[in-house]
């Protein structure tokens, strides 16, 4: 398939999957949203499991300052005063990380409380956004403040990015505009797939397959914190968090994994291709531990958890850095690709492990990253494909050059014996019936006189009488004895010219010689219907018993037959001898 094809169908199949996503979202899934949400106003801490009362507001340590957050306590307790200037909230949501229980609580001017409560894996995905949604207690007119009780929360953004509001963050038409771009980016991330497949199809290299893995494990993350997922795939929101905690690492694995292969062998150094190698298992076992362990270390497993992709964050930038300095050409395209993803990583692991900015995810940044991922890691692959190609082509041509070349007689110029014997039938089927073998005449006479560099400039004169025309293949099998294939009605008188042509021949290229130098010949001609199996040792053997009757019969003179039937013990036989 040709390259335009090839583009031009992956565009199209990237359309497809844009189109389909974008047809997946209900059209009447977002009402109009119905005010500003309600932001936290104090925040206090307790232990597990306390349910809030009437008093809790009146008992409670509160902090209004929205600093202290942290995960030390068992129980975060989030206070929202009721604005009578904004509609009146319906739901509770906050970042999408694990926690044990939620509590909510409706406190009323009264002192009635109204009571609901939510294990982890009760509450629903947002329908925007990595945020998670849960339903609030009835909320009246005379409801002055919600309590939302949060035990053993893992992540402190949680904490921060909890809010009350009308309904579900994730409706409105600025979040169905949001879902629309990100589900195009989701069509762009398919289009590296198409090309890979065609790639691997032509080119069966390792880093195609571990880009294929990136591409989809950026797909695959869109669609989870986005909130795209759950318009395909009816998961729970603890699976949603199982899931991207995993994808995550394979993102980093299949991008280390990645850089491990595509960059050139020479262009890095091989204690860094290593560490590539142990950097993927090592992401691969940290986001398992935090995907399946979330409680484990609760209170600090967030800012360990960062904390663990440290090094390699470092240990991609020292990748880069080294095959830039080596004179890479693939560390340039992954430069552009991975500069903006590396910045999220930096961002998130500034934001967790000091105090320098509030935590974030950087999801903004990250898309932008995915979009540079794209343009240019995939023309990466495809420049590493084209110089790849252009590689093999060139050792494919010098290995066909260096065949020929062993197929050659370095003296005469001529095809050797293994080029005869590996063709022979092909040279059959194209119409070559008739076999040849020369042998010039007390040659060995003309060594021991006049020394082999005579009888070398002899030889070379019998390749230019023998060298090949359009019905005749020429081949030197050793010593002075040399094999002629001829095809057409006239092969005969062809071989016989030739074989007369060799003592002028001799005589004006290698002056001195005391007598001419003649050639004896054996012709066996055998047509391809009545020998169509006969190899050449079977057919040089009978040629050769013709040329030693030619040399019994006082040489320099030919001894032909053409075989009508094939019998070894008798045939119909045509003989010819010239002197």
């Amino acid at each position: 398939m040709r390259c335009g094809s090839l583009i031009r169908l992956a565009e199209w199949l990237a359309a497809l999957v844009c189109a389909l996503m974008l047809t997946a979202i209900p059209a009447n899934a977002q009402p109009p949203r119905e005010g500003p949400a309600h932001h936290l106003s104090c925040l206090s801490y307790g232990n597990a499991g306390e349910v809030p009362g009437a008093d809790i507001v009146v008992t409670a340590k509160w902090r209004c300052d929205r600093d202290g957050f942290t995960l030390e306590p068992e129980q975060a307790r989030l206070l929202f005063r009721i604005d009578a200037g904004k509609p009146t909230p319906r739901v509770f949501a906050t970042r999408r990380s694990p926690f044990e229980r939620l509590q909510l609580a409706a406190i009323d001017t009264d002192g009635a409380v109204r009571s609901r409560s939510y294990a982890y894996r009760e509450v629903r995905p947002a329908h925007t956004g990595d945020f998670v949604t849960a339903q609030l207690p009835p909320i009246t007119e005379k409801t002055e403040y919600v309590v939302a009780a949060v035990d053993r929360p893992t992540h402190v953004m949680t904490l921060q990015r909890a809010h009350i509001s009308p309904g579900d963050p994730g409706f409105g038409p600025e979040n169905r505009a949001l879902l629309l771009g990100l589900a195009a980016l989701c069509g762009m991330l398919a289009m590296p797939l198409m090309f890979n497949l065609a790639f691997y199809h032509v080119l069966r290299e390792r880093f195609v397959i571990w880009h294929s893995v990136l591409a989809f494990g950026l797909l695959l993350t869109i669609m989870l914190n986005s909130g795209l997922m759950i318009y395909f795939v009816p998961l729970s929101i603890s699976e949603m968090s199982v899931l991207s905690s995993l994808v995550f690492g394979l993102n980093v694995a299949a991008g280390s994994m990645f850089a491990r292969t595509f960059i050139e062998p020479d262009r890095l150094d091989p204690r860094l291709r290593k560490l590539l190698l142990a950097a993927a298992m090592w992401s691969i076992a940290i986001s398992s531990a935090h995907a399946f362990f979330p409680f484990v270390l609760r209170a600090h497993q967030s800012q360990l958890y960062y904390l663990a992709y440290l090094p390699v964050l470092l240990l991609f930038g020292i990748v880069l850095a080294d095959a830039l300095r080596r004179g890479s050409r693939a560390a340039k395209f992954q430069l552009v690709g991975w500069v903006p993803l590396l910045c999220v990583g930096l961002i998130r692991l500034i934001g967790q492990l000091t105090p320098l900015i509030e935590p974030t995810d950087a999801m903004g940044l990250f898309y932008v990253g995915c979009v540079f991922e794209v343009l240019a890691t995939t023309a990466g692959v495809a420049d590493r494909f084209m110089v790849i190609k252009h590689e093999r082509d060139s050792a494919r041509a010098e290995a066909n050059l260096l065949e020929r070349i062993s197929e050659r007689d370095p003296l005469t110029g001529l095809l050797n014996r293994r080029a005869i014997e590996d063709r022979f039938q092909i040279h059959r089927t194209e119409g070559y019936t008739t076999l040849a073998v020369v042998d010039l005449d007390h040659f060995k006479a003309i060594n021991d006189t006049h020394g082999h560099g005579v009888g070398d400039q002899v030889l070379q004169a019998v390749g230019t009488v023998l060298g090949q025309d359009e019905n005749m293949l020429a081949y030197r099998l050793g010593g002075e004895e040399f094999v002629l294939l001829l095809k057409g009605k006239d092969s005969l008188l062809r071989a016989e010219h030739h074989r007369q042509a060799i003592p002028a021949r001799i005589a004006q290229l290698v002056p001195g010689l005391d007598r001419p130098v003649t050639a004896s010949m054996g012709v066996i001609e055998v047509p391809t219907e009545v020998m169509p199996r006969a190899g050449f040792e079977e057919l040089y053997a009978h040629a050769d018993r013709l040329l030693y009757e030619a040399k019994e019969g006082g040489r320099n003179r030919t001894v032909s037959e053409r075989m009508q039937a094939f019998d070894r013990r008798k045939g119909d036989r045509r003989r010819a001898a010239a002197a």
